[in-house]
């Protein structure tokens, strides 16, 4: 029998949620790449309830527990004697959040003797040491594109959001102000303006088709270019690199996932490339930006705004300078945990499950890691730091 160990974030300050805003999900059964929404023999919970916090469970207990199996769940995740590492010695599966990560690192995965199986429940899975997993044969999976619309919609938020100085003229109604002149100081519109993303995958896409309706123009970079009808259909420019693309972009979205080619890749020699007053939009991984080139150029005016939801480390500490620089519109890591995307990753994360604990091959797409080294998305998508992808 198996040791599950999930690490959910912690539940809301008022207790879990007795009711909710709405009464049911529309119902989704495929990804626009034509990829089937995650398909478990059954679920346990659901759909559109709370899912991702510690009560919520990932909707997994029953399941789990009437096939004689044993769960933990926790929030407690960091610092030296968490339940984390307590509990992760002899834990034979972890399931992690992108949004709550538990960081495997190398020294941890060395101790934990029995793991086997490292889930994401979401997608993006740097929060796991890849190289360790490789060497001690732990595979890792996640549920690609479970959260992917989800992430887009909110990089369309933000983008709007810094452009249209939003968030400010909000802040204006609260505190009980009309200063119309404050509010309109910082506001531009998107129309005409040329937006680019860093990566055009499942996120970096379909960002680019929600913006194309707004009139803007659009520009990408990524190693695996897209195919020409795709290029003809949203009129897109390509670039070879990130920094042959930003100095052409009023807006750049970084949609890569993390790994030694983009770690640190937006620093002050690649942002002094963008345009003064663009625009950076960052809900892929903080670690790709320099967090302090970040708070120079927002004060210097090399960057008019910042905008995203993920840290370094998360949760991130209250004196994290991020939630203080200016111009941003910043917001906890929750771009891909929507009620609406929750369902899909428990769902996801249920199937990956079914397939490990039955003997039976995981989906291709959903892995990361396999058999000694990047596989399925994994070798799409990732890099190692020897050089693998």
């Amino acid at each position: 029998m198996a040791k599950v160990l999930c690490v959910l974030y912690d539940d809301p300050v008022d207790g879990y949620p007795t009711s909710y805003a709405r009464d049911s999900l529309p119902p989704i059964e495929r990804y626009p790449n034509g990829q089937t929404t995650p398909t478990p023999s059954g679920i346990d919970f659901t759909p559109g309830h709370l899912l991702g916090s510690v009560s919520g469970e990932l909707g997994l207990r029953r399941f789990l527990e009437e096939r004689g199996h044993t769960l933990v769940v926790t929030s407690d995740k960091d610092g030296d004697g968490s339940e984390f590492d307590r509990e992760l010695v002899d834990a034979d599966v972890v399931i992690s959040q992108p949004f709550w990560p538990a960081y495997l690192t190398a020294e941890r995965i060395a101790k934990a003797e029995k793991l086997k199986l490292a889930i994401t429940a979401g997608i993006g899975s740097d929060h796991v040491d890849l190289d360790a997993a490789i060497e001690h044969g732990v595979t890792v999976a996640e549920v690609t594109y479970c959260n992917s619309i989800s992430v887009a919609e909110h990089v369309v938020m933000m983008t709007l959001s810094l452009v249209r100085n939003y968030l400010p003229s909000y802040r204006t109604v609260l505190d009980g102000g009309w200063n119309i002149a404050d509010c309109v100081a910082r506001s531009y519109d998107l129309e005409a303006m040329h937006v680019g993303t860093v990566a055009a995958g499942r996120i970096g896409l379909a960002v680019l088709r929600r913006l194309a309706p707004f009139d803007v123009a659009l520009h990408y970079t990524d190693r695996h270019r897209l195919p020409e009808h795709v290029e003809d259909e949203l009129q897109l420019t390509f670039h070879e690199s990130a920094a042959d693309m930003v100095p052409h972009c009023d807006v750049v979205t970084i949609n890569a996932p993390l790994h030694p080619e983009t770690e640190g890749l937006f620093d002050d020699e690649l942002i002094g490339r963008m345009r003064r007053g663009a625009y950076l939009i960052n809900t892929a991984r903080a670690k790709i930006c320099d967090r302090d080139a970040i708070g120079r150029a927002l004060r210097d005016g090399r960057l008019a705004g910042y905008a995203g939801d993920v840290w370094f480390p998360q949760p991130a500490p209250a004196d994290h300078p991020w939630r203080t620089v200016p111009h941003h519109g910043m917001t906890p890591h929750i771009s891909g945990s929507s009620l609406s995307a929750q369902a899909r990753y428990a769902a996801g994360t249920r199937e990956i499950l079914e397939s490990w604990l039955g003997g039976t091959p995981i989906r291709d797409e959903y892995l990361i890691v396999d058999q000694g080294g990047l596989a399925g998305t994994g070798a799409h998508s990732y890099s190692t730091a020897s050089g693998g992808r």
